[in-house]
């Protein structure tokens, strides 16, 4: 068994981990090292027919469904080598200025998510359960070394937190982002662009958008990867954005290695999400997101409403799941092990994932902590929540593993990368200790 090469001495494309999981994540990974487009490169070479301004929203999404479709086959061609990007003109108007304008006509009756609050956000006189306007914050960017590591790889991965969500958990970690709507730094769709380009620039291996929540911010994040390209914020720009960026991090700033296909700004689009979004939320994501990391909490909608005050979870987010399996998209999900819930949340995720998503690989977290309203230490705590104040114990997270490997799901590698010292060999390792 060979020893683990220190992820100072490889490249991203070399690390270990893609053996291991068998080449599971094949378009991300050729994106991430500029072997391949993109998809928002791809999207802006697909041309739009219709006046947006004067078109009905209708007839928007009748042609957003054409153009995906033109979008599915140049992608496809793409894959297999039959085309290249340069071989397909920018278009003066593009699927990708289509899916923005669809974005900010959803804003006027807010249906991002799930909820389908319907209140006219563009206005910011009626606010549904996000409690947000049309503005959008971000509460810290930089190179997360938390991520998996195909996500984190050498360099970080570029993630962006935006603040509010659509869901309430009593024992989030990110609170004073999530449910906080007014905290973080105000930011436009250009601000926003220049800190992924400026992610990208100092070496990320993607970007990462993620919360709070970031299917509330759709609209700010579409137009924000619109605008996507090399030039750069001026120095008081980049000031002003850095006041949240919350690592120093800047070996790699200016360079363009890491950055570019065929001369064009590249970068990998990462979903970071509860998976509540609504089935348009959906449908404009499919044709820019690059890889998808939805984080599936919860077992039955019993548990959501108790735990998140979230109702129709169940059916929205294995729907969204069962999307992203069948347009064959590269994903990892997540599940967090959490006290008292093994019987009535992890393992009917495991099983549904078992036999609906077999082969998506699988984060089965036991990082539990309880925090904001199950810590008992805390002026949060609530003691409704006292079922899940403490750890998860040793023998609920060894009873998720067992019943994870006795479905037979893909989980070892992406769950258990952090805690080894040498390459994992799925069928022979244990169990950690």
């Amino acid at each position: 068994m060979g020893g683990r090469v220190g992820l100072g001495a490889q490249s991203f494309d070399d690390l270990w981990i893609w053996d291991e999981i068998d080449n599971a994540l094949p378009w991300y990974r050729k994106v991430s090292v500029d072997k391949m487009p993109a998809k928002y490169l791809i999207c802006r070479r697909v041309p739009c027919n219709l006046d947006l301004e004067v078109s009905s929203e209708e007839e928007l999404w009748k042609e957003h469904e054409r153009l995906t479709g033109i979008f599915l086959e140049a992608w496809k061609k793409i894959r297999t080598g039959e085309a290249r990007l340069n071989e397909l003109p920018e278009a003066k108007l593009s699927l990708l200025d289509l899916s923005v304008e669809l974005a900010n006509r959803m804003l006027t009756h807010c249906n991002f998510c799930r909820w389908n609050c319907r209140v006219d956000r563009s206005n910011g006189t009626k606010y549904g359960t996000c409690q947000l306007g049309s503005q959008s914050r971000v509460g810290s960017y930089s190179h997360h070394r938390g991520e998996e590591l195909v996500f984190r790889g050498t360099r970080g991965s570029g993630t962006i937190f935006f603040n509010s969500c659509s869901w309430r958990c009593s024992f989030c970690q990110n609170s004073d982002i999530s449910h906080e709507k007014d905290s973080g730094l105000l930011v436009t769709s250009s601000q926003l662009s220049w800190m992924a380009w400026q992610l990208r620039m100092e070496g990320c291996h993607n970007i990462n958008w993620v919360g709070g929540e970031p299917t509330i911010h759709l609209h700010t994040i579409l137009e924000a990867i619109s605008l996507l390209d090399w030039k750069k914020p001026d120095s008081k720009q980049l000031a002003y954005l850095e006041q949240v960026k919350s690592d120093g991090f800047l070996l790699h700033r200016g360079s363009v290695e890491n950055a570019s296909y065929e001369g064009e700004f590249n970068v990998p689009m990462l979903w970071n999400s509860n998976f509540y979004m609504s089935m348009e939320t959906m449908r404009l994501l499919r044709c820019l997101m690059d890889v998808w990391l939805p984080d599936f909490k919860f077992g039955s909608d019993k548990c959501s409403i108790k735990l998140a005050r979230t109702p129709f979870m169940w059916e929205t987010v294995t729907r969204n799941h069962k999307l992203v399996n069948d347009w064959r998209e590269d994903v990892v999900i997540r599940h967090l092990i959490m006290p008292n819930h093994v019987e009535c949340c992890t393992k009917p995720v495991l099983e549904w994932i078992a036999e609906n998503t077999p082969n998506a690989l699988v984060n089965l977290i036991d990082q539990f902590h309880p925090d904001y309203a199950c810590n008992p230490a805390l002026p949060t705590y609530d003691p409704r929540y006292e079922e899940i104040a403490r750890y998860p114990s040793d023998e609920e997270i060894e009873e998720s593993y067992q019943y994870a490997r006795k479905l037979g799901l893909r989980f070892e590698a992406v769950t258990f990368e952090k805690r080894v010292s040498t390459r994992l060999h799925s069928s022979a390792r244990s169990v950690p200790e």
